[in-house]
């Protein structure tokens, strides 16, 4: 029989702390919540987020710092969400301006990343915070990726390690009813993508989120500069 031992991506926002919350509901012993310092502009909240989070599942927390890995992408690609490239927008992922915060090939470093890890650990399985909310944008999310990644992670460990993505066909609406359930400390989560200690509010992040509390007619546990939900765009 497979180990359950299990590693989670930790972020620091609501999916992953979702996802973590999650793999201990099914029963995985979490050997390690791992978080990535890349280069951008939020990083430093998020990862201060996972840290707190991990502090209250008493769970074993390391930080990866690959800004150099991305160095080439931070300088070339002009990407919103490094600390150098073009400002955060505004409004809803569906608008057109989204495609500035997409970080070149960000997901593939790290699964790969953590595959070595959970080889190392002897961990059956990396758990992933992959959703719907994010496949229109993100290429490194969609189902084929995944599917694909899990295929070369297996292949890739003889076996050894396999990736588990429990919400990828869910939105952030049912992330959130899930994360309920199971009691998931929101307050201590981030998820704005703005250089600033208080959530803006108005990034595609925060608008996402706060959605998805109104959805559910609750109240979003962290501060925001602003809580007005934007129109989204029209459709052409």
């Amino acid at each position: 029989m497979q180990s359950k031992n299990a590693i989670v991506a930790l972020s620091g926002g609501m999916d992953s702390a979702t996802v973590l919350a999650e793999a201990i509901n099914q029963k995985r012993t979490v050997l390690l919540a791992v978080s990535f310092r890349y280069g951008s502009k939020h990083n430093q909240y998020e990862n201060n987020a996972a840290k707190q989070i991990c502090q209250h599942y008493a769970i074993r927390h390391q930080l990866m710092d690959l800004s150099n890995v991305f160095r080439i992408a931070a300088e070339e690609s002009k990407s919103a969400r490094f600390r150098d490239g073009d400002e955060i927008p505004e409004g809803h992922y569906e608008a057109a301006s989204m495609e500035k915060t997409v970080v070149p090939a960000r997901n593939i470093i790290f699964a790969s990343i953590l595959t070595s890890i959970a080889w190392s650990l002897e961990a059956y399985e990396v758990w992933m915070g992959m959703h719907s909310g994010d496949h229109a944008i993100y290429p490194d999310c969609r189902p084929e990726f995944v599917t694909n990644m899990r295929q070369a992670m297996f292949n890739g460990t003889a076996g050894r390690v396999m990736l588990k993505v429990p919400f990828l066909g869910g939105d952030k609406e049912s992330i959130l009813h899930q994360g309920f359930s199971l009691s998931v400390p929101y307050q201590l989560t981030r998820t704005c993508y703005k250089d600033q200690p208080v959530a803006c509010g108005k990034c595609g992040a925060c608008q996402e989120r706060l959605a998805a509390f109104a959805a559910h007619n609750a109240k979003d546990p962290i501060p925001y500069e602003s809580q007005e939900i934007l129109p989204k765009p029209m459709e052409s």
